[in-house]
């Protein structure tokens, strides 16, 4: 086949990189993996953040784990990779891309030790012809005798999308035989070469082992099922009368080893980690939280890091040195933003009043019963809440963690008039009582919206309940002081109460100096047309509060994305300075993506989601007829998205009345994205096998749902992506209005350029699901008229922007299908193997482009890998 053609099986991508010795476990590598990897290098030598944007589909993950792990190897001091995702399935792919390259150092140190104690004799060839490498599944030649667009995957596309038994001829040239190892790697020096140690972290619901509590319906039941097991007064309410209450084999048996339960080195995703503990009696879950210190790489959710509630129990003891990377990063102010908003309306108010009820009962039957226990809290909380160890919490008592905690609230006494129980119960209950007024006024009458600042509504609150300031900085942690004395453990119960405690907590301690919060009270805050919800939300307005203490503390963090355009608005954003910011352009050997800008219908009418012309006949018709004829040229899966829910709900609506959807559907099954996450994915998993059968379909969904974000459509699950209008938020929201006046006076962000930015950056990352690889290949088809604007298209990717020549833009439907039509035909033509070659390197070739001895300064781009600059 064509890799292994000419390149001996020992001839991996070990190679030099500018004095770093690189383990990249294919045979070839792009041009634009290479820059990356250099791109890396110097963010780490430099000890600086970075911004990388590189294209969909060329191998981002094997690039980032391949690079970062050989740099830890040959720097002992570089600290853990952390690694952030944003789902499971991400978190397991990285974890098998992970084993792969861990696999591939550890056979190339074996080879490299082999050969040092070989006799002095024996030569390179030997050494190669002694020790093969891995079994590699060549397609080609398993039996099929052909080399299909799709069988292909070169240089380690990050896609893990398998194939069920009638797609065996798309099956992946680089799936080695039986996957790469996980779990336990006893063999030699263990994982890597090394003795490595590879976790990943996710919740109780994904980690429990326990046969009852993993039935449970949802997160916050398994939560609480587990802490009622688990916790500390449970253990010695068990240790004291033995039988009388249920407690966790599993957890127990792992509090019992002690120092005992530790993990070998290895590759653990989230299966092997079941496995390894269950096979062992231990709990999963507290095995890999104890084991986080001794991992070397470690891969989780972002809100392990950013998320200040849970960043704490997880990332406190992370080493300085360590490397952080988020990927899929495009996203992250929104992220940031939304880990420090709360937001609190009637029927939570009135859950917090019952709530405080049932925790005044509790206390007036201690106090009975059990006063000791009372005392003991009181007095601990003279000496403050690091000296009572409420912060260092054991692991299984985790239960709440406040947003922000100031220095005077960690070394100071909590006040007097809060420690004691009922006193803290009463000074609650006015906040409640404080905020259901403020509730009933905005929306009485005579109410409306209202904006404050949070020392505007400090002020009112504290003329209206005759509290004082400085208490409200503790209310969220008396509240978990309370509820851990209590020995509460299903903590869900009291969401709403510790919704506002986290409010009171965030409004005291940010309430002077700029004002990074707003105050925004409406009315009605549901997402149901004409239903009344008031609320009052605590809308954090800036990004960087979130991230900035990761910015402060490790040496480098990486935020890398395919969608990042354009770029110099991050650093803005997030405030900080990035040692490198690059955008990479895609090397291809062939037209592979056809981005069309689709201005106007067949009947040359303008096509537009603008405010004015959305509700348009003539533009509904026009998208409708445009569907139906792009679905009727195009093969296998078409996915469209709309700017809104209620867009799409309308339009499909107008479409079924004027008999469009009866059309579309002879050309193609359809199916919509809904709320409901069940739906949904049973609406994905019947588009798939519409898909695979030969019928085909279309896909409506959303942009910023679900599927615009975590699901790829590659090879014949998304032929084309038809993106109709401009997804903008929804500019008249006044948390979105608060946050654009912020930007625009502090960061001096004009108002419309953020809107640009959002918006396109959310279109790209629709479109972007098309492709996943060299080989495969796709439409983009922007329908909105707004796209033909420089200012809008501009700031598209530059990896879209190299296909988009002005022969595509400012088309109509007809002109559109004719393009369409014409690359069909071009991509359903045999791939030209010379061709593809030229845009894979071999390891010479690699050689050739780091001329330089080890210790000579080199800059990113020398010998022909040159990374371009963004563009805006």
């Amino acid at each position: 086949f064509f890799f292994l053609h000419g390149t001996s099986r020992r001839a991996k991508m070990r190679f030099d990189l500018d004095g770093l010795d690189v383990f990249f476990p294919y045979d070839r590598i792009y041009l634009e993996q290479h820059q990356y990897m250099r791109a890396l290098k110097q963010t780490l030598d430099g000890g600086g953040h970075c911004l990388l944007e590189m294209p969909t589909g060329t191998g981002k993950t094997v690039c980032l784990l391949s690079l970062i792990t050989s740099y830890q190897f040959a720097n002992p001091g570089a600290g853990k990779l952390v690694y952030c995702t944003r789902t499971v399935p991400e978190m397991n792919s990285v974890m098998e891309e992970l084993a792969t390259v861990l696999a591939y150092r550890a056979e190339q140190l074996g080879l490299q030790e082999g050969t040092n104690t070989a006799d002095a004799e024996a030569t390179p060839a030997d050494a190669d012809g002694d020790v093969p490498m891995a079994d590699i599944e060549d397609v080609a030649g398993k039996g099929s005798g052909r080399s299909t667009n799709e069988n292909i995957k070169p240089a380690g596309d990050g896609d893990q999308q398998q194939g069920g038994k009638q797609q065996k001829k798309r099956r992946r040239v680089y799936r080695r035989k039986g996957g790469p190892p996980m779990g336990p790697i006893s063999d030699g020096k263990g994982a890597g070469g090394s003795g490595a140690l590879a976790l990943c972290l996710s919740s109780r619901r994904n980690m429990c082992v326990h046969d009852r509590v993993i039935n449970e319906s949802d997160r916050e039941a398994v939560d609480a099922a587990c802490r009622s097991m688990t916790a500390n007064w449970v253990l010695d309410r068990s240790k004291e009368n033995p039988g009388s209450i249920e407690t966790c084999p599993y957890y127990d048996t792992f509090h019992s080893a002690g120092e005992a339960t530790t993990i070998p080195s290895g590759v653990y995703d989230l299966e092997e980690l079941k496995k390894w503990g269950k096979a062992r009696g231990w709990c999963p879950y507290y095995l890999t939280r104890q084991a986080i210190n001794h991992a070397n790489i470690l891969v989780f959710n972002y809100q392990y890091m950013l998320d200040p509630k849970v960043a704490k129990m997880v990332s406190k003891e992370l080493e300085a040195e360590s490397i952080i990377v988020f990927d899929e990063a495009h996203n992250i102010d929104s992220v940031c933003i939304e880990a420090l908003s709360v937001t609190i309306n009637e029927r939570g108010l009135e859950q917090a009043t019952r709530s405080l009820g049932r925790l005044s009962s509790e206390v007036s039957r201690i106090k009975a019963s059990d006063n000791q226990r009372l005392q003991a809290e009181y007095r601990n909380l003279v000496n403050g809440l690091v000296d009572q160890g409420l912060l260092e919490a054991p692991a299984n008592d985790s239960g709440l963690a406040s947003n922000v905690l100031s220095p005077d609230v960690l070394n100071e006494a909590v006040p007097g008039n809060i420690r004691r129980a009922e006193h803290f119960i009463a000074f609650m209950r006015k906040i409640v009582e404080h905020l259901k007024a403020r509730v009933r006024s905005v929306a009485g009458p005579n109410g409306g919206v209202q904006s404050e600042t949070p020392l505007a509504f400090l002020h009112r609150m504290m003329n209206g309940t005759s509290l004082e300031a400085k208490p409200l900085k503790f209310a969220y942690s008396r509240l978990t002081s309370l509820l851990r004395t209590l020995q509460v453990s299903n903590l869900d119960d009291f969401n709403a109460l510790t919704d506002v405690a986290d409010f009171s907590t965030l409004l005291s301690t940010y309430s002077e100096g700029i004002a990074r919060f707003a105050i925004i009270m409406e009315p009605n805050g549901s997402a149901i047309p004409g239903a009344s919800d008031p609320v009052i939300q605590l809308a954090c307005l800036d990004a960087s509060l979130a991230i900035a203490p990761l910015f402060k503390r490790f040496g480098s963090v990486v935020i890398t994305s395919g969608t990042l355009s354009p770029i110099d608005l991050y650093p803005k954003l997030l405030q900080f300075e990035p040692r490198v910011s690059e955008s990479l352009q895609m090397s291809t050997f062939r037209p592979c993506i056809r981005p069309l800008v689709v201005t106007r219908g067949s009947d040359q009418l303008a096509v537009s989601t603008k405010f004015d012309d959305r509700g348009d006949m003539g533009v509904v018709r026009n998208y409708g007829a445009m569907l139906v004829e792009m679905c009727s040229s195009i093969p296998d899966g078409v996915v469209a998205f709309f700017t809104s829910y209620s867009y799409m709900e309308n339009i499909i609506s107008e479409w079924d009345g004027m008999g469009i959807l009866r059309q579309l559907t002879k050309h193609k099954l359809v199916f919509i994205e809904t709320k409901d996450v069940v739906e949904t994915t049973l609406a994905l998993d019947n588009y798939r096998r519409a898909c695979d059968s030969g019928r085909g379909a279309v896909f409506l969904s959303v942009a910023r749902g679900k599927v615009s974000e975590g699901i790829n459509f590659d090879r014949h699950y998304g032929r084309a992506v038809i993106m109709f209008g401009v997804p903008f938020q929804y500019t008249l929201s006044h948390v979105l209005r608060a946050r654009l006046e912020y930007l625009q006076t502090h960061y001096q962000i004009r108002e419309q350029d953020f809107l640009n930015f959002d918006a396109l950056r959310q279109a790209s990352q629709c479109v972007g699901r098309v492709i996943r690889s060299k080989t495969d290949y796709g439409l983009m088809v922007l329908a909105d008229s707004r796209y033909n604007r420089h200012d809008k298209r501009s700031k598209l990717p530059k990896w879209i922007l190299q296909f988009l020549s002005d022969q595509y833009l400012n088309l109509s439907t007809d002109m559109a299908l004719q393009h369409v039509r014409h690359f069909l035909r071009q991509m359903s033509q045999p791939i030209d193997q010379v061709a593809l070659q030229s845009v894979l390197l071999t390891l010479e070739e690699v050689e050739r482009m780091n001329p330089l001895n080890v210790g000579e300064s080199e800059t990113a781009g020398e010998g022909g890998a040159m990374i371009t600059e963004a563009t805006n």
